[in-house]
């Protein structure tokens, strides 16, 4: 992720198309061929409303016992499988991480655990076998991010 500030760059998430955990080679290249050609056709060809890209951590607020998430290419965020919101895990000052709850909220992701009083941080897909659900309108993945820690 860091290297995307290294000028004509680009980067797709992949997390979505695992379908055997000891192979990190997607099969669907296809899909990763296609990703990338929406982030060539608006960054290098600069064609106007094209989304090139899964949704982005932007910024966190801590409101009591709740965290909520705001994103870049977050237009629809929805999740792609119709099931609860996956692989978000909320930590308070201590940094021991739990499984959280995870709702879509005005666009935002609101996170909560019954177990952390008072969170701090959010992870979201953290892990290499993290296989996540949270995509935008268009139905590309969201790159996983961690806050804080």
């Amino acid at each position: 992720t860091k290297g995307m500030s290294i000028a004509n760059t680009g980067m797709v998430v992949t997390t979505d198309l695992v379908d055997n955990l000891n192979d990190i080679h997607p099969s669907y290249k296809w899909i990763v061929a296609n990703r990338l050609a929406l982030w060539a056709k608006s960054k290098t060809y600069n064609v106007k409303k094209v989304e090139f890209s899964g949704p982005v951590f932007q910024a966190m607020k801590i409101k009591n016992t709740i965290i909520e998430l705001s994103f870049t290419h977050a237009n629809g965020l929805k999740s792609s499988d119709g099931q609860s919101l996956k692989w978000f895990t909320i930590a308070g000052e201590d940094g021991t991480f739990v499984p959280a709850t995870a709702n879509i909220i005005n666009n935002k992701i609101v996170v909560a655990s019954n177990e952390i009083k008072n969170p701090k941080y959010v992870r979201f897909a953290w892990h290499e076998a993290a296989q996540p659900n949270l995509v935008n309108a268009e139905g590309l993945p969201a790159l996983p991010f961690r806050t804080g820690l």
